[in-house]
């Protein structure tokens, strides 16, 4: 999607391992992509969806 404002999973290593890369800009979407392979392909979440996974993602620490 054009436009989109990525950044960095705060969960992200540094280490250029399992990095992922969200963009939270668009109304109603989420979109997520691998750091290492931008050009690999996007996923689209609902925001919804989205906060329910990192709500689990959190729980499972």
């Amino acid at each position: 999607m054009t436009g989109a404002r990525w950044r960095k999973s705060t969960k992200s290593g540094g280490n250029g391992g399992n990095c992922v890369e969200v963009a939270d800009n668009f109304p109603g979407v989420v979109l997520v992509r691998d750091t290492k392979d931008r050009d690999g392909g996007t996923l689209t979440f609902s925001r919804e969806s989205w906060r329910g996974f990192v709500a689990m993602a959190r729980n499972a620490d």
